[in-house]
């Protein structure tokens, strides 16, 4: 039975089909050459198997800009780089080479590649003779012309690699031989907590080492790598923030808008990682609640309408129920004459966008 390769197309006349997964029993990996089938066998069950399939079809096989699978992976093992193209959009883009996935085949490049450096100085010395009007050939060799450049500088690729039957079957035989030493397992495999770990070890191993500050971008990477990208900010509320807050939201406030920027979800969790932070530090963060919101506030990483319907219900989803009641009301507090608020001109405006926001709560 062939299923769409693209799993959400429903279409029953999409152009683009693939055999259904079926499991067998067993410990062995093998091509089947006159049946142009990779049996994988061992005790799985086939649904997980095709969810799997389907996983890296998605990330590994479907253009990212027109959904088709007409991409070819250009691998540069010098550069450690896997560039991305596609013969139907035209597409050229890089892959995240931090995935288990990408490792792998970084370490284990398809043999035909040995021969790339020497394709990519052939194609140097035909630039050459060309620039010195010598066709280093034949009359009218076609072969004088240039192929495109390769995705950021990878090694030179035929872009219009063969369709037919038997070019698929030995493209197979390549990837199935490379793939035995693939597991089953892969970390979005793994549970929701298991997943909230790992990203958590990413960022303090980040911030142990000293590169927090300019991590900013593979922190984000590594939160979408395991699918938790909304969470981000209750991490880094756990291990970035602590008394000290106010100054950490600017230190930080880069990282944060990664994850907050247009996203209602991330924000609300980084309102419960303030919540959290509350309950840690009682005596010196209770009293300033309306200013810090404030601060999260006027460092856009908190919109108006979340911050209302955080307000409006009193959830015990972080800290006690007691601990929340207080939190809310101190949020609607005023806190008139506070050290944080000078009378000063510069402050005006600052307090009146204040006022109301507060008001709102109230």
């Amino acid at each position: 039975m062939s299923i769409n390769v693209n799993r959400s197309v429903s279409d029953q006349f999409y152009r683009y089909k693939m055999p259904r997964l079926i499991a067998k029993l067993g410990a062995q990996t093998q091509f089947d050459s006159k049946n142009d089938r990779y049996i994988v066998n061992g005790s799985h069950e086939a649904n997980k198997l095709q969810d799997m399939l389907d996983g890296f079809i998605r990330k590994f096989v479907l253009c990212p800009e027109c959904d088709n699978p007409e991409t070819d992976l250009h691998i540069n093992p010098k550069k450690q780089t896997i560039g991305n193209s596609c013969k139907a959009c035209g597409y050229r883009g890089m892959l995240d080479t931090r995935h288990k996935l990408c490792t792998f085949i970084l370490k284990n490049p398809p043999e035909n590649d040995s021969g790339s450096a020497k394709k990519e100085k052939e194609k140097k010395n035909r630039k050459k003779d060309k620039e010195n009007g010598s066709s280093g050939g034949e009359a009218g060799n076609h072969n004088d012309i240039d192929a495109p450049d390769a995705v950021d500088g990878d090694d030179d690729e035929d872009w219009a690699e063969e369709t037919t039957e038997e070019a698929q079957r030995r493209r197979m035989e390549e990837i199935s031989e490379h793939a035995k030493g693939l597991t089953l397992t892969d970390d979005l495999e793994k549970s929701l907590e298991e997943r909230v770990n790992i990203f958590y070890n990413f960022v303090k191993e980040k911030k142990d080492s000293g590169a927090i500050d300019s991590a900013d971008k593979e922190i984000l990477a590594e939160a979408e790598r395991m699918d938790v990208e909304a969470m981000g900010p209750l991490i880094l509320s756990e291990l970035l923030f602590d008394e000290n807050i106010r100054e950490q939201i600017k230190k930080y406030k880069r990282h944060f808008l990664r994850f907050c920027h247009n996203n209602k979800k991330a924000q609300k969790y980084l309102l419960g990682g303030f919540e959290c932070l509350v309950k840690l530090h009682q005596m010196q963060l209770l009293p300033r609640v309306p200013i810090i919101l404030k601060d999260l506030y006027d460092a856009d990483l908190l919109e108006e309408d979340v911050i209302l319907a955080w307000a409006e219900k009193v959830s015990k989803k972080y800290v006690s129920k007691e601990l929340a009641k207080e939190i809310h009301a101190k949020a609607e507090e005023e806190s008139e004459g506070s050290e944080e608020e000078e009378d000063n001109d510069d402050n005006v405006e600052v307090k009146k966008k204040k006022a109301m926001l507060l008001h709102q709560f109230s």
